[in-house]
């Protein structure tokens, strides 16, 4: 008995010193997500391969999208980005809160580089817009991520059929996302 008792504690002891991870995700406004974004595309996936990272460490997924119209940066027919996690064979990397792509998703993407890095989505979902046909009316919206900043809003919740998280038509998208880019090229007035 005492035999276990030690082995608990000397478990618990080890168990204390190993340091636990969480991904934070933190909300980020749609005018700070425009302004940051080094690349705001709209466009259809076309190939989703996973490939490893850092000599095998961990799974990420490369996504290339074939681009129908750039509202910001270098416009080129396609263009590849990284997501965290993946599945390459028998091993997954799963990265909490990282979108997840397939062949023929249509999404308008807010990226970004760091320095000579591939581009990767602004605030892992946060950053994927997905474009859909609703069902009622026939017309292509635009679904906004579920956690979305609003100007001027420090904390709030989640709320499941909240109106303000409403599909929006794809030009409104693009009329909005063209607006914030005008305003910040005059000096950020709103």
């Amino acid at each position: 008995m005492r035999y276990i008792a030690s082995c608990f504690l000397l478990g618990l002891f080890v168990f204390a010193g190993t340091r636990a991870g969480a991904t934070v995700l933190v909300p980020i406004e749609f005018r700070e997500l425009v302004t940051s974004a080094g690349v705001i595309v709209h466009g259809r996936v076309i190939d989703v391969h996973p490939g490893w990272v850092d000599g095998r460490r961990a799974v990420e997924t490369l996504v290339t999208l074939e681009a129908a119209e750039y509202l910001k940066g270098d416009p080129s027919s396609q263009i590849t980005f990284k997501v965290p996690g993946g599945e390459l064979g028998r091993y997954r990397t799963v990265f909490i809160g990282a979108p997840e792509f397939a062949r023929g998703d249509e999404v308008i993407l807010f990226l970004k580089t760091n320095g000579s890095s591939m581009p990767f989505v602004i605030g892992l979902s946060q950053g994927v817009f997905r474009v859909i046909t609703d069902a009622r009316s026939g017309r292509r919206v635009v679904t906004p991520p579920m956690v979305m900043a609003r100007a001027g809003v420090d904390a709030e919740k989640v709320v499941r059929g909240d109106p303000s998280r409403r599909e929006v038509p794809v030009e409104t998208f693009r009329d909005t996302v063209r607006q914030v880019l005008a305003e910040t090229a005059q000096g950020g007035a709103r």
